[in-house]
């Protein structure tokens, strides 16, 4: 029996496509969706039903991390778990304590590190498709972007006018750029680690603001320059459309600053050489790599694992490139 605690920024996507391996290699399922979004979870069940999976192998339950979650971490003989970093140390404590594997994909604050070769249109689209899908509630998505002095200011003001140029809006269409965030908590987040940082001296270039006339929980595609080393908006995991924009020297302090971080979990490396860029991404401690590419073509490499490292090289063999 596999258990999957799954979260509610994608809750589509992030229950079915981990529970369809399971069942495929003969398994039954229980989810244990996030309390925001466990509709979708039991609609996919119907939907897998209809399908022609056995009523039995695939079941959702419902409630909360601390009852519903515990029960079937403390029960099942596979543990597969999606969400922050501080609950994934406990999920991982309890299949050590009982002996069983767990597959954890946890926080990110992952860096986007644009050298000065890069072509700088085409790392500037690259940054906004990264920065801001799903209001920046994407695990992969990029937070920081160190850009080589070489090519800071041409990529600072393009980057300004395309996050400027964003739409906004929640309506159930794709015309929107930028769309909601998912509740008021992560709201109130998201805005309070940008005002820490403008009370400490940082700069938004442009976005900042709450947009309650465009959707309660709608925030601005936000880019936040001058943000120090140890600042929230640098350091923890926003979850939102905001990114911190940093000029440095070369490739080394690039690496150094990126790799200064609690999390490891994707990268993003812009190079006019490929194999350069492929190359720096290898020293970022990251679980997977992306050269001239978002996230995209990792998140699609079936061949490569999803998760964070530990150490530098970790992606190495497994640094998706896009062209």
């Amino acid at each position: 029996m596999v258990g999957l605690v799954t979260p509610w920024n994608y809750p589509l996507t992030l229950v079915v496509s981990d529970a369809l391996p399971a069942l495929v290699a003969g398994n039954t399922v229980v989810v244990k969706p996030a309390e925001a979004t466990p509709y979708t979870a039991l609609a996919a069940r119907e939907l897998l039903l209809d399908a022609g999976v056995p009523r039995d192998c695939f079941l959702v339950v419902p409630g909360t991390g601390e009852t519903a979650g515990t029960a079937l971490t403390e029960r099942v003989d596979f543990v597969g778990f999606t969400g922050s970093t501080a609950v994934g140390r406990e999920v991982a404590a309890t299949a050590g304590r009982r002996l069983v594997d767990a597959s954890l994909e946890l926080g990110g604050k992952n860096p986007m590190v644009v050298l000065g070769d890069a072509g700088v249109d085409a790392a500037v689209d690259g940054a906004v498709a990264a920065c801001y899908p799903n209001a920046g509630q994407l695990c992969v998505s990029v937070e920081r972007i160190y850009v080589e002095d070489a090519v800071y200011e041409a990529f600072r003001d393009r980057l300004v006018a395309a996050t400027r140029g964003l739409s906004l809006g929640v309506d159930f269409t794709h015309d929107p750029d930028v769309g909601s965030l998912i509740g008021p908590e992560q709201l109130d987040r998201v805005a309070g680690a940008v005002d820490d940082a403008v009370a400490a001296g940082a700069e938004v270039l442009t976005g900042g603001r709450r947009r309650p006339d465009v959707g309660p929980y709608v925030y601005e595609p936000t880019v936040v320059e001058g943000a120090g080393p140890d600042d929230a908006v640098v350091r923890e995991e926003t979850f939102g459309p905001v990114v911190t924009l940093h000029r440095v020297a070369d490739a080394d302090e690039a690496v150094e600053r990126a790799n200064d971080t609690d999390y490891g979990l994707h990268a993003s490396v812009w190079s006019g050489d490929a194999d350069r860029g492929a190359a720096v991404a290898r020293r970022i401690r990251s679980g997977t790599a992306s050269v001239n590419d978002a996230y995209v073509s990792a998140y699609a490499a079936v061949d490569a694992p999803m998760g964070a490292a530990a150490t530098p090289g970790s992606a190495a063999a497994t640094a998706a490139r896009g062209y």
